[in-house]
Formats: C-alpha cells, sequence, structure tokens
C-alpha cells in the first residue's frame, strides 16, 4: 500500500492481519456431542471434529474447500469437496474409526459419487444411504438420486426438470421433500415423491403452485409423514412457520411475526421448531413446540447471523453465530431450556493490537427521490485511519440479487473502516430479509431503479455526520457477484458520483453474461434479469458494458478463472475496453479459484492491493482542507 509518514506502513500490518482472521462454521453435531465444522485455518474451509472436552482434531486438508455431514451410527463423515472453485462437488466417504494421525489428503478419502463433469451436491444423510442433486443427464436440469451407501444401488427419485435447492427423506425413508426454483421472480415450487405424493394426484406430487410468486424455504417433514413444515411468504408479505398437509388441505400458520420475516429448522423427528426472526440483519432465535407454541428463548447474542443445526437425537442444537466484531462462534444450545454452552469463541482469533478496533455498524434509513426507504449499516472511519482518507467513503453492495447484507464478520469491510474509510452497507431494493415488496422491485424492467438506488446512497452522505463530513466525490463502489454487477452500473450510468471502482465476479453484461453462464442456471438467471428472447432490448439497456464510453472512474477487477456463474469473459471484456480506452484498470484473475475467493493467500493477494487502489483514488489531495462540508448534489437518476 502507498505509504505516508509514519502510520501507513502499521495500518498496512493492520489491515493484513484482519484478512487473515480464521473463520468458522457449523455442519454437524452428533449424539455424543461431537462438533462437525468448518474453519480456514490450513488456507482454504476445512473440516475439524471438536469432542466434547473441546480438543480439536484437523479433519481433512484437501486442495480446495470442503463440507461435510457424520453418517449416522457409524464413525464417518460425507465429505462434499470440488476442484478450484469449479462448484463440480464430488462425494467421497471419510473414515473416522481409523484415524490417520493427521489431517485426510483426496488420497484418504474413499470416493462415494466420482464425476469431475458434474455437480453433485449432498441434500440428506441417513443411515443407510444418501441423497444428492446432480446435472449430469444433461449438464442442465438437476435429478434427485437416493444411493444405498451398502450396495451401491442409486434411485432416482426426481427428474422433472429445474434447479432443485432443497430435499429431505421422510422418517419412514419411503418418499422425498423436493424444493425447486420456479420460473418466477425469487419463487420456489415444492413436490414430493415416492407413496406420499399418491395423495396429490391428479398435481404430478406438487404441493404449491408454480406459477405462484412465493418463496418456501427450510422444508422439514411433520412427525408423522402426513404434512411438510416450512418457512414459507405463500398468500402474505413476509416469511412464516407453516405447515403444509399433502391431502390439499389448508395450510395452517405455525410461528408468524408481523414485522419480520422468519427462518425455521425442524428437528429430526418434528417434534420441535428453532424460529430465527431475521431483524435488520440479525436473527433472534427461540424454541417452540411441534404446534407453534414456544417453548424458550436461546440465550446469544442478538446482534448477528444465526444458523442451526440440529443433533440427530433432538436435544441439542449446534448454532454458529457471527457479528460485525466475531468472525463466527459456535454454541451447543440444550433445546429444552435454551442454555448455550460456548464451543468456539471466534473472537479468540483476532490479533490483539485490532480486536479492540473493530467497528459495531449504526442502522439507517436511506430516503430516495422515489419515497423508498433504503436499509443501510454504516460503518464508522477507525480515529486511528489514514488522516488522507477523512471524508471518503466505499458502498459495498452484496451479491445475489436475492439475497441481503448482514451484521456479520467482514473482514473486508473492518479493514477499510480500520484504514480511515467510512463504509456504507445498502441492502438495495431487490434484496431479501424485508419482506416479499422489497425483494420484488428489482425484477426484470425494475433493475435500474435498483442501480439508481446508488446514486441516492451517494447523495445522502453529506447528511451521515461523521467526524469532519462525507464528500461525495470521494466515493467509491466494492461489491461481489450481483454487487460486481452494481460497481460496473453504477460507474458506467452515474460515471459523474464514483472515483472508483472494486468489481469482484462481476457482470459487464447481462446479455453476454445469460448466454455463457452455466447452463443449470440460465433459466433462473433470466427469471430475475429478464430473458434472452423477450427482453433483450432492456437487458442491453441494463448493461455496464452500453455505457462504456462514459466511464471515467477507475477500476479494480478480480475474477476465478474457473468461474461457473459469472465467467471470467465478464471481466475481460470491460477490463480490454478500458484498456482501449485509456482508463486506469487493474485486473487479477486467479486460477484455482471459481466465483469468489476461497483460498486466503489470494485474498492476501488481491484485497490489500484493492484497499491500496482506493487509497490512491480517494485520499484528499494534498491542498483541500480536512474539514469540509459538502452541499447537497442534484442527481439525475437513470
Amino acid at each position: 500500500m502507498s505509504d505516508t509518514p509514519d502510520r501507513a506502513p502499521a495500518l498496512v500490518d493492520l489491515v493484513r492481519s484482519l484478512l487473515d482472521v480464521r473463520v468458522w462454521t457449523a455442519f454437524d453435531v452428533d449424539p455424543e456431542g461431537r462438533v462437525l465444522a468448518g474453519t480456514d485455518d490450513l488456507g482454504s474451509l476445512q473440516l475439524v471434529e471438536i469432542a466434547p472436552d473441546g480438543t480439536r482434531t484437523a479433519l481433512t486438508d484437501l486442495p480446495s474447500r470442503c463440507s461435510g455431514r457424520y453418517l449416522p451410527g457409524r464413525r464417518a463423515v460425507v465429505v462434499q469437496h470440488d476442484t478450484d472453485g469449479d462448484e463440480h462437488m464430488q462425494l467421497s466417504l471419510l473414515d473416522l474409526a481409523r484415524p490417520l494421525g493427521r489431517p485426510a489428503r483426496l488420497e484418504d478419502l474413499t470416493p462415494i459419487v466420482a464425476d469431475p463433469a458434474h455437480m453433485h451436491d449432498l441434500r440428506d444423510v441417513t443411515a443407510t444411504s444418501l441423497v444428492y442433486s446432480t446435472n449430469r443427464r444433461n449438464d442442465v436440469d438437476m435429478d434427485v438420486v437416493v444411493r444405498d451407501l451398502a450396495t451401491g444401488e442409486e434411485r432416482v427419485v426426481y427428474d422433472g426438470g429445474g434447479y432443485v435447492a432443497e430435499t429431505v427423506v421422510s422418517h419412514d425413508g419411503r418418499s422425498t421433500a423436493v424444493n425447486r426454483l420456479s420460473l418466477q421472480p425469487n419463487s420456489m415450487i415444492v413436490g414430493v415423491t415416492g407413496p406420499a405424493a399418491a395423495a396429490l394426484d391428479p398435481s404430478g406430487g406438487l404441493l404449491t403452485d408454480p406459477d405462484d410468486r412465493a418463496f418456501h424455504v427450510d422444508l422439514a417433514w411433520a412427525a408423522d409423514d402426513q404434512t411438510l413444515v416450512m418457512a414459507s411468504n405463500h398468500g402474505r408479505e413476509l416469511t412464516a412457520s407453516v405447515r403444509v398437509p399433502l391431502d390439499g388441505g389448508a395450510w395452517t400458520t405455525l410461528v408468524e411475526d408481523d414485522a419480520h420475516d422468519l427462518d425455521c429448522w425442524v428437528s429430526p423427528d418434528g417434534s420441535s421448531i428453532v424460529v430465527g426472526a431475521l431483524v435488520d440483519g440479525t436473527t433472534a432465535l427461540a424454541v417452540h413446540e411441534a404446534d407453534g407454541q414456544k417453548r424458550c428463548g436461546v440465550d446469544l447474542p442478538a446482534d448477528g447471523i444465526a444458523t442451526v443445526v440440529w443433533s440427530a437425537d433432538g436435544r441439542r442444537l449446534l448454532v454458529s453465530i457471527t457479528t460485525p466484531t466475531d468472525p463466527g462462534s459456535l454454541h451447543l444450545v440444550d433445546a429444552g431450556t435454551g442454555a448455550a454452552t460456548l464451543v468456539v469463541d471466534g473472537r479468540d482469533g483476532i490479533p490483539a493490537e485490532v480486536r479492540d478496533r473493530l467497528v459495531t455498524p449504526t442502522t439507517h434509513r436511506v430516503p430516495t427521490p422515489d419515497g423508498e426507504q433504503v436499509p443501510c449499516f454504516v460503518y464508522a472511519a477507525s480515529p486511528g485511519g489514514d488522516p488522507a482518507l477523512a471524508g471518503a467513503s466505499v458502498v459495498h453492495v452484496h451479491g445475489g440479487p436475492e439475497a441481503a447484507a448482514h451484521r456479520v464478520f467482514s473482514p473486508v469491510l473492518q479493514a477499510l473502516s480500520l484504514l480511515g474509510l467510512t463504509v456504507l452497507v445498502p441492502n438495495v431494493r431487490g434484496s431479501a430479509g424485508y419482506g416479499k415488496r422489497w425483494y420484488s422491485l428489482d425484477d426484470v424492467d425494475k433493475r435500474l431503479d435498483s442501480v439508481a438506488d446508488l446514486a441516492a446512497l451517494n447523495a445522502w452522505l453529506p447528511d451521515l455526520r461523521l467526524g469532519p463530513g462525507l464528500d461525495p466525490r470521494r466515493s467509491a463502489l466494492w461489491g461481489g457477484s450481483y454487487g460486481g454487477y452494481m460497481v460496473l452500473a453504477g460507474v458506467s450510468m452515474q460515471p459523474s458520483l464514483w472515483a472508483a471502482g472494486v468489481d469482484i465476479v462481476g457482470m459487464s453484461s447481462l446479455v453476454t453474461f445469460l448466454e455463457n453462464t452455466s447452463g443449470y442456471r440460465r433459466a433462473f438467471r433470466e427469471r430475475e434479469y429478464g430473458s434472452l428472447e423477450h427482453d433483450r432490448a432492456f437487458l442491453e439497456k441494463a448493461s455496464p458494458i452500453t455505457y462504456l464510453d462514459d466511464i471515467v472512474a477507475p477500476l479494480f477487477v478480480i475474477h476465478g478463472a474457473n468461474d461457473p456463474r459469472v465467467p471470467l469473459s465478464e471481466a475481460e471484456q470491460v477490463a480490454a475496453a478500458l484498456e482501449a480506452k485509456g482508463i486506469a484498470c487493474e485486473l487479477r484473475v486467479y486460477p484455482d479459484e471459481g466465483h469468489g475467493l476461497a483460498k486466503r493467500v489470494n485474498r492476501l493477494d488481491a484485497y490489500p492491493a484493492a484497499m491500496d487502489f482506493l487509497r490512491t483514488h480517494l485520499a484528499r489531495p494534498q491542498h483541500e482542507p480536512a474539514s469540509h462540508e459538502f452541499a447537497h448534489q442534484t442527481t439525475e437518476l437513470p
């Protein structure tokens, strides 16, 4: 990074130490209380087992990230792994009954499903079989396969087409619930296969209407295998926990909240439900009975996002919580009382020299010219940051777009703050977590309304009274995936507003993106952005590359060579075009990465360089005083 006297070298070291912080995530817990977790201590996400006495054993050291589930009834783990971020997941078995004395490598695993040309996403595990979805039939549609672990025999239980998001096997092992994406924006189709489907004929096993614009998630079988429990916003604005009978009868609302979307995690035996209320980027957890009656709260920090894994016997919950100042702590929770025991304190991995300088963001609503309010988290600049960056800011846009920015630990956000930048993290229209209306406000021909929110954020900067005041002329954009598209859209469609941009695996053209993305994703991206057949003119209008001649802001572009979602060509074409135009654009391509940077060595290469790039372009000119109030801008929105 560029130097300023005395302070900058120390800041560089602090930033790198933040980017080097280890993260933890929860995968499974067995009846004896052993925890299967993931941590990137070895450079990418690898499996670790934590014994009840706290002893940690590293289980894997694979070339790329992996995840896993315990195999019920055996001391073994089903490992899901890919190659260099290509997302072609393979399934293997790791035998824990015969310890290796070191973390397992690829050659130590026993292949279960091995076909590197296709995807095999682990969906469910029972004592006798595993369930996975795969696109091996035609490279596009996802079939659901049940594999007998003893014989290797496979049964295709669903081959009706589409992109499968969830599957879960009934308690009697005879039926499977399948949740797949529909062709409606941010909507799902729930169906069942096997004997349970008989009650739904002649609907072909469908439990929900394919034309219904509704989101369903967290599928589980009720104890009697006659109903499904899930979170859904069918017929309502916000997701609630509901019970859906297989005989076509009326849906029953179990738990609802008039102000917040709900997640739910049902216990393996169907007797209990953990409900999480999504409150401005945080999760508030409670345990409920199967009928929806609240049993107890969960005694855990509230300022962050939680994920829940039930133990097979239903007595414990493994809860992973990340907050703005906690990279991910793991807790075992008694499902009867809500009492929690800390298993891993993620804060232990934060260097002492930066621990007290981590920022807790404040929450705001940013007005737009058309009367909307954009939820936004603001990370104030660190008082010990580079004085040349006083008054400068970064707007960090999440991916998705049907996703959300949460109050989670982000080494990038904290490092930007530590450098002396104010960081805005918005949930622009189209984001999830704020109800059906909000996430629908960017669908297809409304895409540019979401881009317009960036201009509203820029115009709001002078109203955010932090330190000497924020200068809208010294604000940059940073984002990955859809957030990368928003970076490119901002600098191309609002060229006078943004001083620089950092684009990570973003789309420069919605047309070429849809033409070149993986076949299994195309139809379901078209439901959000518009189709090549019917909406090409608008897709061109909404593509940053259409406005290439208007770009004046320098760009820093990061991409993985194996990205199956946003092809590398999206980065290459914008970088080549800007180079021909004489606009500064640095492109960094990582040959062992896919959709984002999964390996620490690559993050430590890319992110400090990107921050140095921002410092160069956002630093206050030497002749300009440190304290300045900036007038509101009149901004013409696209």
